[in-house]
């Protein structure tokens, strides 16, 4: 006969699965409730019901979306003093409201994903590669087999 859940049984367990969404540690809760680490990692994965992480999920999209609005308020805003200050003949003020646009766009594309700016090292190309390259084939070079089976993976690296 199967083993009934001791979390499901416990008498807290609506605070128990909050805890269990919200990420707080298995041992911290297993402290607080008098259950087993063991036990709550196989509640967790068994049985949460799909509705808790749903509604984790729904609240961020919730925040990702006030973000998302307040993006456009600011946008909007910076738009319209660009606007104001060209129907003015203000250039200064223009330029200033156009490098807020520009900045606005890059944080939005950030966001997205659609954006990165993280340095990127391309290995195929940097002569550190190609000289670690030569070498672990000579090093091979009297072991036939597995210098064809690592020339065949390095023809597909570069």
């Amino acid at each position: 006969m199967p083993q009934v859940c001791t979390v499901c049984r416990h008498p807290l367990l609506a605070a128990i699965n909050q805890a269990l969404v919200a990420g707080t540690a298995l041992r911290n809760i297993a402290a607080q409730q008098g259950l087993s680490s063991t036990a709550l990692f196989r509640h967790r994965n068994e049985h949460i019901p799909a509705a808790l992480t749903q509604a984790a999920s729904n609240e961020e999209l919730r925040q990702a979306l006030d973000v998302l609005q307040q993006l456009k308020a600011i946008n909007g805003a910076a738009l319209t003093v660009l606007r104001d200050a060209r129907a003015a003949g203000e250039g200064d003020l223009a330029l200033k409201a156009i490098d807020r646009i520009h900045r606005q766009i890059e944080l939005q594309a950030k966001l997205l994903g659609e954006l990165d700016d993280r340095p990127q090292i391309v290995l195929v190309q940097s002569p550190e590669w190609l000289t670690l390259r030569g070498r672990i084939v000579q090093a091979l070079a009297p072991y036939r087999e597995a210098a064809v089976a690592l020339g065949e993976v390095l023809g597909d690296v570069g």
